[in-house]
C-alpha cells in the first residue's frame, strides 16, 4: 500500500500577531486553492479544522454547492478537488478518523515561519516520506500567525521554514503549494 498523505488547515489554535492563541476565520479561497492543490499532489484528503459551528456551516455551504449543488454541474473538475475537504473541530479528530479509516496513527508534519531546533530539511523529509511504506502522514498548515508552539513541538516533524532571500510572510496558500511541491514534486531541493 503506497503512502498516503492529508493535509489539515488549522484555524485553532493558533496565534495571532501578538502571539496570543486565537481561532482565526475561514476563507473560502484557501478552501478552493488547498482542495485543488491536495488534488493535482495526490493528496488523500484535505482537512480544515475549527471548532465554530459558524465557520464550519460556511465551508459545508461552500462544500455542498460545489460537491453536491450546482457547482458540481458547471465545474465537475472543482468538484473533485472540494470532494477532498472534511471538517473536523481539532486535530484529535482529525488523528482519529485518519486511524480508524487506514487503521494507523498518522504521523504529523508541522509546518512554520519560525526556526525550530528539530526542523528537518525537505529533502531529508520527501525521502523519509517515500521510504516509509504504508504509513500515514498529516502535513499541519497553520493560519493567522502559525502553529502554536505546543503543536509544533507535539508534532513527529517539523519542516524548516521557506526562506528565499530572507523573507516568509508568505499567505498560507502559497506556503502550502511550495511545501508540497518540495515534499511530494519531482525535484527535491
Amino acid at each position: 500500500m503506497p503512502v498516503t498523505i492529508h493535509i489539515a488547515l488549522i484555524h485553532y489554535p493558533v496565534y495571532d500577531r501578538q502571539e496570543k492563541v486565537i481561532a482565526t476565520a475561514l476563507t473560502t479561497i484557501d478552501i478552493h486553492d488547498l482542495a485543488r492543490l491536495a488534488r493535482t499532489y495526490g493528496v488523500d484528503r484535505f482537512y480544515v479544522v475549527t471548532p465554530l459551528r459558524s465557520q464550519q456551516e460556511l465551508a459545508r455551504r461552500l462544500i455542498d454547492h460545489w460537491v453536491t449543488g450546482w457547482g458540481a454541474r458547471y465545474n465537475p473538475t472543482r468538484k473533485e478537488a472540494l470532494s477532498l475537504v472534511r471538517m473536523a473541530d481539532d486535530l484529535e479528530e482529525v488523528l482519529t478518523g485518519i486511524e480508524q479509516e487506514e487503521g494507523r496513527r498518522a504521523k504529523t508534519v508541522a509546518t512554520a515561519a519560525r526556526r525550530y531546533a528539530k526542523a528537518h530539511p525537505y529533502g531529508e523529509m520527501a525521502e523519509l516520506i517515500r521510504k516509509s511504506g504504508d504509513e500515514p502522514y498529516l502535513i499541519l498548515f497553520g493560519t493567522g500567525w502559525g502553529l502554536t508552539r505546543e503543536m509544533v513541538e507535539k508534532s513527529n516533524y517539523v519542516l524548516e521554514p521557506i526562506e528565499e532571500k530572507g523573507y516568509n510572510h508568505l499567505s498560507v496558500r502559497t506556503a502550502a503549494g511550495i511545501i508540497l511541491d518540495r515534499l511530494l514534486g519531482g525535484e527535491v531541493r
